[in-house]
């Protein structure tokens, strides 16, 4: 790992890519209407009797509703605190050793090389 590998920031905040090519799906009770502190519900839509979608997850340019930002350049999730379970689990390629062929794939989808190892601080 180079030196300055401590100052770099987390790779989701330079990338977004999963929030705009995955629809985010989650039982429906992980919504603040069922679940104090949970999903804004006014930021979901129902997809059956059991889930909900994130808003803006249809559609031939799908982005999340609560990504904020550029792809690519600096991103965050307006929602952090409060994401679905599907968002909490996601994992990007090489921040547990491993890759992650779904953030890959995001990723070369915008033209995003993937990830690799040396992305990750010491650490993190």
């Amino acid at each position: 790992m180079s030196e300055n590998t401590h100052d770099k920031p987390h790779p989701c905040l330079t990338c977004g890519a999963c929030c705009a090519y995955f629809r985010a799906s989650f039982y429906w009770a992980e919504a603040d209407d069922a679940t104090p502190g949970g999903v804004p519900v006014e930021m979901t839509r129902k997809l059956n009797q059991y889930r909900r979608s994130m808003l803006g997850m249809d559609g031939a340019h799908p982005r999340c509703i609560a990504l904020e930002g550029e792809i690519g350049r600096s991103v965050y999730c307006s929602i952090y605190e409060r994401r679905a379970s599907v968002c909490r689990v996601f994992t990007p390629s090489w921040e547990n050793g491993e890759p992650n062929e779904r953030c890959d794939r995001a990723r070369a989808a915008w033209g995003l090389e993937p990830l690799r190892p040396g992305d990750w601080s010491a650490g993190e």
